[in-house]
């Protein structure tokens, strides 16, 4: 699928060598219309197959749906390509019958109740890395990561991540349990968390796992004005994806696609290359729901950006350009990274 083999990238300096690509699977199971669950297996495969480790999930995600996919895409992978597999889990979220986020429980008794039913439906004896959706407010982050620390030596969990939490939030945590890295949109038109949250994770050794380097696709170069969504679909109330905002949004794609029709490449591939391009510390989640996009994907490490090029994109999308949040009023107000 890519013309060169995968490299790795170190996720943090407490944690493991990755692929400097990983596959966010959340799209298989939720959020963006209808799924294929055998186009989704056979995603997972092929990415196995080209060199990427890095399986990221939700215990969430279809509330378990998702890590029952997981487990039947490595229980029918090739045993080299399964055991080279690590997955990144995040717990935590409640929903209830229908669907509808109810809170956040970072209790260290729930989060050992939590890792019991991944490790159940992952099929599996240890999950890589284990972190928190969102911050707890009602419980400290010393105590969450404390029991994520204690699944780590009782041989359930590898490593500590984070996900969605600010400078002060990671420095707390990294104080109690090494970190290994911290999950986090960032792309070029989500740029948060240069300011403050970047500066803290390189100053104590925390890698960068993003998502949303395509911005839930309005970046892909495949989102058009027109487009009709599904019911249920994400894009269906996020802000960034309504009336107006989504005009100026994808203003900012087409000057994007100028730079990318010059260099020969797709849109997706040079967003996705100037993410890679912003540190070895950084390692872009793809949210690749089909062979087809995650060979586009993968195709962006074929891109590389020189100083002239980064600046012709950064220019073209400049920092802080982006029309509307990144999520509705009410989950925004659920992001400690945002605060």
């Amino acid at each position: 699928m890519t013309t060169i083999p995968v490299p790795t990238r170190p996720l943090g300096t407490a944690g493991p060598q990755v692929s400097a690509l990983g596959l966010g699977c959340m799209g298989m199971s939720a959020l963006y219309g209808s799924t294929d669950r055998a186009e989704s297996i056979a995603t997972v495969h092929a990415a196995l197959e080209a060199g990427i480790t890095l399986l990221d999930t939700g215990d969430f995600y279809g509330m378990g749906h998702n890590e029952l996919l997981i487990n039947e895409a490595l229980r029918t992978a090739p045993a080299a390509r399964r055991e080279q597999a690590l997955t990144s889990v995040k717990f935590g979220a409640m929903r209830s019958a229908d669907g509808a986020f109810i809170g956040i429980d970072g209790r260290p008794a729930a989060v050992k109740n939590f890792a019991a039913y991944s490790l159940q439906r992952l099929g599996t004896d240890h999950i890589d890395i284990y972190r928190i959706a969102r911050l707890d407010p009602d419980v400290p982050i010393e105590e969450t990561v404390g029991a994520i620390a204690e699944l780590i030596e009782a041989g359930h969990v590898r490593y500590v991540g984070l996900s969605e939490v600010g400078a002060a939030t990671i420095r707390r945590a990294a104080a109690v349990t090494p970190v290994t890295d911290l999950q986090i949109e960032y792309s070029l038109i989500s740029r948060g968390i240069e300011d403050e949250i970047l500066p803290v994770t390189r100053e104590l050794g925390i890698g960068i796992t993003a998502y949303g380097v395509l911005s839930r696709g309005l970046i892909s170069g495949h989102y058009t004005r027109d487009r009709k969504l599904a019911p249920g679909d994400f894009r269906g109330m996020s802000p960034r994806f309504q009336g107006e905002n989504l005009q100026r949004n994808l203003d900012l794609v087409d000057a994007l696609r100028k730079i990318a029709e010059q260099k020969g490449v797709s849109v997706a591939q040079t967003a996705i290359a100037w993410v890679s391009a912003q540190g070895e510390d950084i390692v872009p989640l793809i949210g690749a729901r089909t062979r087809d996009r995650l060979a586009e994907a993968l195709g962006s490490l074929d891109v590389t950006l020189d100083a002239g090029e980064l600046a012709a994109i950064e220019a073209a999308v400049p920092a802080g350009a982006a029309a509307g949040d990144r999520y509705p009023a009410e989950q925004m107000a659920h992001l400690d990274s945002e605060r």
